[in-house]
């Protein structure tokens, strides 16, 4: 796997802009105290997938590691969020794979999604 041209400013553009906020697809955060939380979570998953890709040999399984370990993050908020904004940090993942050209979660996001054990 290579890391695409320019993966590295989308990444720090996606950090940057903010996140949560009302968008034709999606109503906004349903808990309006969980966006600063949910946006530090996605955010540290996209400094996960920085640090990947500026190494030498990214790879998928890498990625991968890092939307298992960036999913676990929210497990102490899980049950507080609503399914539109599950959907919707799913939809931030893969924002950050389409970035770097990761094909598949190979099913991280539909566990995360529908709370099946990663385990």
């Amino acid at each position: 796997m290579h890391t695409p041209i320019g993966a590295k400013e989308e990444i720090e553009k996606f950090i940057e802009k903010e996140k949560f906020v009302k968008e034709s697809h999606y109503p906004g955060i349903g808990i309006e105290k969980l966006k600063p939380i949910l946006t530090d979570k996605i955010n540290l998953a996209a400094k996960d997938f920085l640090f990947v890709s500026q190494m030498e040999n990214p790879t998928d399984s890498i990625y991968l590691e890092k939307i298992a370990i960036g999913t676990k993050r929210f497990s102490d908020v899980y049950l507080d969020i609503d399914t539109e904004d599950r959907e919707r940090i799913c939809g931030y993942f893969m924002e950050l794979m389409d970035i770097v050209e990761l094909q598949s979660s190979n099913g991280l996001l539909m566990k995360f999604m529908y709370n099946i054990s990663l385990e």
